[in-house]
């Protein structure tokens, strides 16, 4: 059975207006380590886009009020590079203001929220990031590569990936790669991307909207599918079933121009196009 529906993202912008009008804050952090209750951000970089251009960011070393370092054999910024830099709390109203009405964007999100929680709540300013996209799950869903880290992104998608564990180039790496999963998944919108889910058997909203519209109008649908564990591959398609109340939800018809009859599994459609 498919886990429990996670609450949807807010009503409105910028979750539902077209993608390219979205605000959208691509963000990294270095941190002493992966505790955030413990563990504190050394470097900071987040950067707000809306239509591909850059609106505002913010980037910088932070040095913790405790003077911790730590995994300098990682990220090497160590305790003289720390010298001089701001703390969190003097940059928080700055990441506040970059992050307001935007959609967060994150590789392995859930640690970059952790951290930022962590460290605006130290900072008096408790906030809470209750929605985000991932694009390591965006990433597993789109491609068929043996791993899905960033660095490892970077060389298959042919990125240069700079200093790894560097935020600035970590950010600049990331946006890269979600430019690479918006081409494969032609979401209309953030809210689009966020219903993108792996091992939940569900399919996506807006693909079932426009294979049942297919089906009424008895129109063939191009479609790009991957099934598991290999590449995806384009279809031109006719659907003559929508079978939503099956676990995963599955379409039937065939495939032009041969007319061989499969049956896909929704969840693994990546895109739903109707035919111009």
């Amino acid at each position: 059975m498919s886990a429990p529906r996670r609450p949807p993202p807010p009503a409105g912008a910028p979750w539902e207006v077209p993608l390219d009008e979205a605000d959208l804050v691509f963000a990294d952090l270095e941190m002493t380590g992966l505790d955030a209750t413990t563990d504190r951000v050394l470097e900071v970089c987040l950067v707000r886009v809306r239509g591909g251009q850059v609106v505002d960011q913010v980037e910088t070393l932070v040095r913790p009020d405790d003077e911790r370092s730590g995994n300098v054999h990682v990220h090497g910024i160590d305790a003289a590079a720390l010298v001089g830099a701001p703390t969190f709390a003097e940059i928080a109203a700055r990441v506040l203001a970059v992050l307001d009405g935007a959609v967060l964007v994150a590789h392995g999100a859930k640690w970059d929220v952790a951290f930022l929680e962590a460290e605006l709540g130290r900072a008096g300013r408790p906030t809470r990031f209750s929605h985000y996209l991932d694009t390591l799950t965006l990433s597993r869903r789109c491609f068929a590569f043996a791993s899905h880290a960033l660095g490892a992104l970077a060389r298959e998608l042919g990125v240069d990936p700079g200093r790894a564990h560097r935020a600035g180039d970590d950010v600049r790496v990331l946006r890269a790669v979600f430019g690479r999963v918006v081409a494969e998944l032609r979401p209309e919108s953030a809210r689009d991307l966020w219903d993108v889910e792996i091992g939940t058997r569900r399919a996506r909203p807006a693909v079932i909207e426009v294979l049942v519209a297919s089906l009424a109008l008895k129109a063939p649908v191009r479609l790009r599918y991957r099934p598991s564990g290999k590449p995806p591959e384009e279809l031109r398609f006719v659907v003559t079933r929508v079978a939503t109340d099956l676990d995963p939800p599955r379409v039937f018809g065939y495939q032009l121009p041969g007319r061989g009859r499969r049956e896909l599994r929704a969840d693994r459609i990546l895109a739903a196009l109707p035919e111009a």
